[in-house]
């Protein structure tokens, strides 16, 4: 089947590349021409401006946009003027899903179907395989059937889930038709909200863990100062260690806690991170929406209000979830306030 992928960043690039290791065809397109070059020398069809690569697609086209969800609106009203009735445009990022229904809204006049797909897999996707979470129209979602397996990771050696006959199959293969616009992203950015929370919990226990010896360090005396009631907190604990011994049997073990370890064992006290956390959109959105329904989020929001505070200083618990970061999506820090 053939796909065309408008811009070609740390997960673009990758689920293109799975696209074609499935034996797909992709007509690329960014705006980095040596980024659409390099692709093009390993398969792909480069395209150089986006008439073109509307024109190299085959109707009906399959155009998946892969950017930041700050300049989605515009690439969608520029790939727009190049589509027509039949085809069907995706947003693979991290839009918010009012967005998404306000702008299949404007499409659907002229018989172009648009599809959210919120994406989760950072920069291990190629190999891994990618969550989808798609919204839309069912027909268009069902036509790109082939598109959604070949970037899902598939059932893999995970252990069934009993009790699951009569159930959802596409959901065991890593994809799902979650629902009409925007339930595809509506999905990804509560996703993302519990991530907030995960992180969170694993940063929180490991600060503690990494603070275990407080006993054996010198403390103010003065007035000013509370004084230490119980001087028991003498443990040396290696965390990498624990990070390591808690992946293996532990009720808490996760892919969160498998990059966390990685993280730690490479630079134990993380000092290569200043413990700056950025936050993209989805926690807030996702604590808007549970006020809107009632619905208590003490834990997503404490999460997101940790971030917000790790711009202003830092602590062992936000190293270790800017350490996940960079360890799952390959996210840079950025400077405080940023």
């Amino acid at each position: 089947m053939q796909l065309g992928m408008i811009g070609l960043g740390r997960m673009g690039y990758n689920i293109v590349k799975r696209l074609m290791r499935d034996g797909h065809t992709c007509v690329v397109y960014d705006t980095d021409p040596e980024t659409v070059k390099k692709l093009a020398a390993e398969g792909a069809i480069a395209s150089t401006s986006m008439k073109d690569f509307a024109e190299k697609l085959e109707a009906p086209r399959a155009a998946w946009m892969m950017v930041p969800a700050g300049v989605t609106g515009k690439v969608v009203d520029e790939i727009s003027q190049h589509l027509e009735k039949g085809d069907i445009l995706i947003d693979g990022g991290n839009s918010y899903f009012r967005d998404d229904r306000a702008r299949s809204a404007a499409l659907a006049p002229r018989g172009i179907h648009y599809l959210d797909c919120g994406t989760s897999g950072g920069v291990w996707g190629l190999d891994r395989g990618y969550c989808l979470m798609i919204g839309g129209d069912k027909g268009a979602v069902q036509h790109l059937d082939p598109i959604w397996k070949s970037i899902a990771p598939g059932r893999g050696d995970i252990e069934a889930t009993p009790a699951r006959d009569g159930l959802n199959k596409t959901a065991e293969e890593g994809y799902l038709h979650c629902g009409p616009s925007g339930a595809g992203h509506f999905v990804k950015m509560v996703h993302n909200g519990v991530e907030y929370g995960l992180m969170a919990a694993f940063a929180e226990g490991f600060d503690i863990l990494e603070n275990a010896n407080i006993d054996t360090k010198q403390h103010k005396v003065d007035a000013e100062t509370a004084p230490r009631m119980n001087k028991d907190l003498d443990y040396d604990i290696n965390v990498a260690d624990v990070a390591e011994v808690w992946r293996r049997g532990s009720v808490v073990g996760a892919w969160l806690l498998d990059l966390a370890a990685a993280a730690l064992a490479k630079d134990p006290h993380l000092e290569g991170y200043t413990g700056v956390v950025a936050d993209s959109g989805e926690g807030r959105w996702t604590i808007q929406a549970a006020i809107e329904e009632a619905v208590p989020c003490e834990v997503l929001t404490s999460a997101l209000y940790a971030r917000f505070r790790s711009r202003r200083d830092h602590t062992f618990a936000e190293k270790v979830c800017s350490a996940m970061r960079q360890q799952f999506g390959g996210h840079i820090e950025r400077a405080s306030g940023d």
